[in-house]
């Protein structure tokens, strides 16, 4: 996965420690599956030409139909072949999340947070009465948050250039997108929010008005030149101004 996942499961449910287990079990499947990094991994298969799609996973599968679903979705923007090979990751991260979050439901543990590098589902009853509070993190400062959210059941997904550097590419300039720092999507499905929050990295400055027109989600963004944008129901409970304008 490439990153660090934290799994905050406040169910007392005797079940709920091997639900979390199964739940990493499910995360190190997923990235023997899907990564680009890892030779033996079907992704890396397919793109040696190695196995062909149509016979490959179910999971697999369903990941290649979702990502062209999004590249209709998001005018091209959202294109798991921007980079010339196939690199569902836009995708995969928030998808596994949701997964993983709907198994921990089914289960029993219905009030849980998962943390995948940014990647946030909650669900049920929070520790604070306000909801999940969920800081997102100053593109610039590691050691300041540019909002801090209050949620109840909902996914959080953040794209950014301040870990990775310019990692997503323009598809139609075939150029990495600089012009936005940092997208945060948030609405009930994380392999979507995930996807937006890409797909509007990629478009740049039109992405911040292609956000605001997203049925069911809310979206915030902060340019190169530190100027923040949020549309008017993101969950907001503590804005730092300062730090982002």
């Amino acid at each position: 996965m490439g990153t660090a996942i934290t799994i905050d499961v406040l169910d007392p449910a005797p079940g709920a420690a091997a639900l979390v287990g199964d739940a990493v079990a499910w995360f190190h499947e997923v990235d023997r599956r899907f990564s680009t990094y890892q030779h033996d991994s079907e992704v890396s298969r397919i793109n040696r030409g190695e196995l062909r799609p149509d016979a490959a996973s179910p999971d697999l599968r369903h990941v290649l139909d979702a990502c062209e679903a999004m590249r209709a979705a998001t005018d091209g923007y959202f294109d798991a072949h921007a980079g010339r090979s196939f690199d569902p990751s836009g995708y995969v991260k928030g998808w596994s999340v949701e997964v993983a979050s709907q198994r921990l439901h089914a289960g029993g543990a219905g009030h849980h947070c998962i943390n995948a590098g940014g990647d946030i589902r909650v669900r049920g009853r929070a520790p604070d009465p306000q909801g999940w509070r969920i800081g997102i993190r100053h593109p610039w400062q590691s050691d300041k948050l540019a909002w801090i959210l209050a949620i109840t059941d909902t996914a959080v997904a953040t794209s950014g250039t301040y870990e990775r550097g310019p990692h997503v590419i323009d598809p139609y300039t075939g150029r990495p997108a600089t012009t936005l720092v940092s997208v945060t999507v948030i609405g009930p499905d994380l392999a979507l929010a995930d996807s937006y929050a890409t797909a509007a990295l990629a478009m740049g400055r039109r992405g911040i008005d292609w956000l605001a027109h997203l049925h069911g989600y809310q979206a915030a963004a902060i340019t190169e030149n530190a100027e923040a944008y949020r549309s008017d129901g993101f969950p907001v409970v503590d804005a730092r101004p300062d730090d982002t304008a």
